[in-house]
């Protein structure tokens, strides 16, 4: 029988320094807007200000999925290679069937097949992640450099060059994409039983496979849409700079990892939250746009890129020990 009890509010006292552990990458990146905005000439700027957010419209689309990587305790550094295969394959299909649809469809089957195949290696065959997702980043990419002979491969068709040109409410497309996919995987994490199944594994696989949870076929699914996502960023890219190119996007995985673990997103699974990984993504992106604006040499990019990736595994160990004390 159950007893009937009274509705209460149950008022939770938060620690100050814990949270201020948890919004502390929100609170810096307000301040460091605001700093830039005082600074930096044109940052504030709406020309700038749109710049920016298409700059950092495929980081965010793959960030969603490598969010739910990382909260299961796993990681895909495949997804650089598969976003310049998908748009290589999108385009060679484009050229030979002048069909916007199969194009677009033949680029997303294949990231779905390249997600699902990691998954597979990794769940069924027990292949560390690493391992597997370094040996399908060399394979994959390889790919792109044979289907298209090491060369771009052009795109002409109007639509398709619409599909990362096109305009809605004074935003590009790919702006409005990136803000659908944090939407949709907000909701799968958080009010769904997929994202709880999701944090289960990434916090504990056996406890969660006791509970009942199809750990391998989850693992598989996770990936299956990792590569799904990471080959429309592709597509989107190859139509934006209206070419599928078999050298694009390398280094990308470290930027979207990057990105996903200054949002507070574990390395040790088991924690993730989808607004901390759009401010991981935005300063990631405000950080390259002011270098861009300030014309730093691009070597310095890249050890600035470095550095940043330094510093949100350590923020990460550092969140980690808190927890734990």
């Amino acid at each position: 029988m159950t007893i009937p009890v009274p509705l209460q509010h149950t008022v939770q006292s938060v620690h100050p320094r814990q949270w201020m552990i948890e919004h502390s990458m929100t609170l810096g990146y307000s301040l460091l807007f605001a700093l830039l905005a005082a600074t930096v000439q044109n940052f504030f700027s709406a020309v700038n200000i749109v710049g920016l957010m298409l700059s950092v419209a495929q980081i965010g689309m793959v960030a969603c999925t490598m969010m739910l990587c990382l909260a299961s305790r796993d990681f895909d550094l495949s997804v650089g290679s598969t976003i310049a295969f998908s748009g290589v394959l999108g385009a060679i299909l484009l050229e030979s069937t002048h069909s916007t649809v199969i194009a677009i469809g033949g680029g997303l089957l294949s990231g779905a097949l390249i997600g699902a195949a990691n998954g597979v290696l990794i769940a069924y065959l027990r292949v560390n992640a690493l391992i597997a997702t370094l040996a399908s980043m060399l394979m994959v990419r390889g790919l792109a450099f044979i289907v298209s002979h090491g060369q771009a491969v052009g795109i002409a068709n109007e639509l398709f060059i619409n599909f990362g040109d096109a305009r809605l409410l004074g935003m590009p497309l790919p702006v409005w994409v990136m803000a659908l996919c944090f939407v949709v995987f907000g909701i799968l994490l958080n009010h769904t039983v997929f994202g709880r199944n999701t944090l289960a594994i990434g916090g504990n696989p056996e406890a969660a496979r006791l509970a009942g949870v199809r750990v391998e076929r989850l693992r598989v699914w996770i990936f299956l849409l990792q590569g799904l996502v990471a080959a429309l960023a592709g597509l989107i890219l190859a139509s934006r700079i209206t070419s599928g190119q078999p050298n694009a996007a390398q280094g990308f995985e470290l930027d979207v990892i990057s990105a996903c673990v200054l949002g507070g997103v574990s390395l040790q699974g088991g924690k993730a939250r989808i607004f901390g990984v759009l401010v991981g993504v935005l300063i990631m992106g405000t950080l390259e746009n002011v270098m861009n604006l300030l014309d730093v040499d691009a070597f310095y990019q890249y050890l600035m890129r470095g550095v940043i990736l330094l510093i949100a595994v350590l923020l990460d160990q550092l969140k980690s020990r808190g927890a734990r004390h």
